[in-house]
């Protein structure tokens, strides 16, 4: 019985032992496997530096519509959508006033008449005689302007977009109707300072409306503002679409796409890219003499699957695009195809 226990203890031993020989063969092999992995070279290319801007919408120009001087209105000719040329008569206000002063300046007209027939031949001074064409003149400025006041015409071709009385009320203060003149409309960018020398007068830009999903618009840079904001470090910029059909709004969001040129920039697919956990760095895996490094690199915008660089990797490096997640900074690898 004692033979059989220690033959029993005898085999375990060596299958002990056999499992612990092979588990530290393995864990050998594994520290002498290299990683495979599958690289990429890379070169600066020619690459088309597009910026987009987002934006709201404008008229071109805003008119509110009122008088001058309070009053009732009379009439009010247009509703809101109201598509008007410009001159077109929008409003008449109440017509008393305007029709006394008209009454006024006939008799003064009049007699000044009179009074310049006597100047001439010496019956009045010439004191007397510019008295009263003072009064002719000063009748004849507030009639035109109270004219101006009762009839009220568009100063613009454009849309009414506001009204906000009703014929019969007293008009207080606030604009009776607004006009909009929506052909062109503009948008307002605002820029980095650092492309100022790169915006110029007329060059032309896309745009797109989110209400049309990818139909494009071709716009064009109508003015460049002068000075930078100190806050920001930005420059406004103007853009003015022609909307000939009109189909653009004013308060419409918008995306505008500005080609500020191009660049030698070098082009990393997407996969190469590794994004260090817990911070916004990105990093690139370069392969040269069986190693890999490390790379920190700035990153610039995405162009189709692959990556701008703007710095942290040379032109012609090879760089790892797959077997990435076994890698450390210096280790050897093995390629594949």
């Amino acid at each position: 019985m004692k033979r059989v226990i220690n033959t029993f203890t005898f085999i375990l031993l060596a299958v002990i032992g056999l499992q612990a020989c092979n588990r530290t063969k393995n864990d050998e092999n594994q520290k002498n496997t290299k990683p495979k992995v599958r690289v990429e070279q890379v070169y600066k290319q020619e690459v088309e530096q597009l910026y987009e801007y987002t934006a709201t919408v404008q008229a071109e120009a805003v008119n509110n519509i009122a008088p001058t001087i309070p009053g009732r209105i009379d009439k009010i000719f247009v509703e809101v959508g109201d598509n008007v040329p410009k001159g077109k008569l929008l409003i008449q206000m109440d017509e008393n006033n305007l029709l006394q002063a008209k009454s006024r300046l006939e008799n003064l007209e009049a007699t000044f008449k009179r009074l310049d027939e006597l100047y001439k031949v010496g019956g009045i001074s010439k004191s007397d005689w510019d008295a009263q064409k003072t009064n002719l003149d000063v009748a004849r400025t507030a009639y035109e302007d109270l004219k101006k006041n009762t009839q009220l015409h568009s100063p613009i071709s454009g849309v009414v977009s506001m009204r906000n009385y009703d014929a019969g009320d007293i008009y207080a203060g606030n604009p009776i109707l607004q006009v909009q003149q929506i052909k062109p409309v503009k948008l307002l960018i605002h820029v980095s300072e650092n492309m100022y020398t790169k915006v110029t007068k007329g060059m032309d830009v896309k745009v797109k409306v989110d209400v049309y999903g990818d139909e494009e618009f071709k716009g064009k840079v109508s003015l460049v503002y002068p000075t930078i904001d100190p806050r920001t470090h930005t420059f406004a910029v103007e853009i003015t679409i022609q909307n000939s059909d009109a189909k653009i709004r004013p308060g419409m969001y918008a995306r505008v796409t500005v080609n500020m040129g191009s660049e030698n920039r070098i082009l990393v697919p997407d996969g190469a890219i590794v994004k260090q956990q817990g911070s916004g760095e990105r990093y690139v895996y370069v392969y040269k003499d069986g190693k890999v490094s490390y790379n920190r690199v700035v990153i610039g915008k995405i162009i189709d699957k692959s990556y701008e660089l703007i710095s942290g990797v040379e032109n012609g490096d090879f760089v790892v695009t797959s077997g990435i997640s076994r890698l450390n900074n210096g280790i050897e690898v093995e390629l594949v195809k």
